[in-house]
């Protein structure tokens, strides 16, 4: 799978992520192949670009639950604009609550790990898209924390919130691909402004602006090469946050470059200690698939492997098939101490394929669970009628 900007996108070239309108309506199946009409009504969207597949890489398997964390990222998206540009005016909308009431149902509970799926972003809806998977990230990992309920919808919250200020951007800044040092500190003066805004909008939740401003406050001095060295004294929902958007930002689309792997993102957080909580680093480990069974790695030795079973011990050792030698590897024995994985495959045309269901069939075990169904209904939120999806699993095995 590769990421191919907008500009760069071909006629013929199959996706590999669907494109949903705002309402959750299907409008490109993945493996479609792209038409000159259709990138047309791509650029139309203002797409920073597309997850394409390669001419000979089949099209990745997608549960049902995939689908409805793919439909729940598009249509809260829009829901939150509304409420993020009423903060933008010092007000709170009501609609706020019901979105952070739906995350923490969603993903506030969790007792396993999820795909968690990057969304497409164009220029006018990133900040928007990154706003609602922090929160996403934010809600699983306080779960697994075990942080209380007040600090986790605090959390949550400040997710939501905590790039309002940059909504407030001129466009020749917000725009910028490759901003200046003199661009950056303009940007970073109105993503501090914003922080005063959240404090008055919010004025009887004084920890939602505490988290913000001590994640940015950090965040920033790792810019500037500065790395604090007091992590453990600032709030958790702090240490949540930053790990959070930090994860998001590097794996997602953005205007500046392509996104980095999943296990790039991670190997980035645990080498920084003293900025990122090894524990906050963990949760999130905890909460989403890295090194899936069926994944292809390149090792540190140049060769090329496939993930056979996740270690939950280590998820950066698990164990792999060899291709050159056809050889099983269980990174995390002592005579494969030299060996490690150093990202995912760049290219998966000459990969190796292995579905979970030829693993089991040849005595593998590997977490999951049948398909499961999603169910829909409505429900009364704060006096507003809403429909509702519930993703019902199968029996796990």
């Amino acid at each position: 799978m590769l990421f191919v900007k907008t500009d760069q996108l071909k006629t013929g070239m199959r996706l590999a992520r669907p494109i949903y309108n705002k309402d959750g309506v299907l409008l490109y199946e993945r493996s479609s192949k792209l038409t000159a009409q259709g990138i047309q009504g791509i650029k139309g969207f203002g797409l920073l670009g597309l997850f394409i597949l390669e001419p000979a890489e089949p099209v990745p398997p997608m549960t049902q639950e995939d689908i409805l964390f793919e439909r729940f990222q598009t249509m809260t998206v829009f829901s939150l604009r509304e409420e993020l540009n009423k903060v933008k005016e010092g007000k709170r909308g009501p609609k706020l609550q019901v979105i952070v009431n739906n995350i923490l149902r969603r993903y506030g509970h969790l007792d396993k790990k999820i795909n968690f799926i990057q969304n497409l972003r164009s220029k006018e809806d990133h900040v928007y898209k990154h706003a609602l998977n922090t929160a996403i990230l934010s809600a699983m990992m306080t779960h697994v924390l075990n942080v209380k309920l007040e600090d986790k919808t605090d959390t949550i919250i400040a997710a939501l919130v905590h790039n309002v200020g940059l909504l407030s951007l001129p466009k020749h800044l917000a725009d910028k691909e490759l901003p200046t040092e003199a661009e950056q500190e303009a940007m970073v003066s109105y993503e501090v402004a914003g922080f005063e805004l959240i404090g008055r909008v919010f004025a009887m939740e004084p920890n939602i602006k505490r988290i913000c401003v001590q994640s940015q406050r950090i965040l920033e001095g790792l810019r500037r090469g500065k790395e604090d060295d007091k992590i453990k004294t600032v709030v958790i929902g702090a240490r949540v946050l930053m790990v959070a958007q930090t994860y998001d930002m590097m794996t997602a689309m953005h205007l500046n470059g392509a996104p980095v792997s999943e296990v790039s993102a991670i190997k980035y957080l645990l080498a920084h200690p003293d900025v990122f909580d090894p524990e906050v680093v963990d949760a999130l480990i905890q909460s989403i698939h890295i090194l899936a069974p069926g994944t292809s790695v390149e090792l540190n030795t140049g060769e090329k492997a496939i993930v056979i079973r996740s270690n939950d011990e280590n998820i950066l050792r698990p164990m792999v098939l060899g291709f050159k030698h056809n050889n099983i590897m269980d990174l995390l024995d002592r005579a494969y101490s030299d060996l490690e994985v150093v990202d995912i495959m760049k290219t998966m045309d000459n990969r190796c394929i292995i579905d979970v269901q030829t693993l089991r069939e040849h005595g593998f075990y590997v977490d999951g669970q049948d398909e499961g169904e999603i169910r829909t209904g409505i429900q009364e939120e704060n006096g507003d009628v809403i429909e509702v999806e519930e993703y019902i699993p199968g029996q796990f095995f």
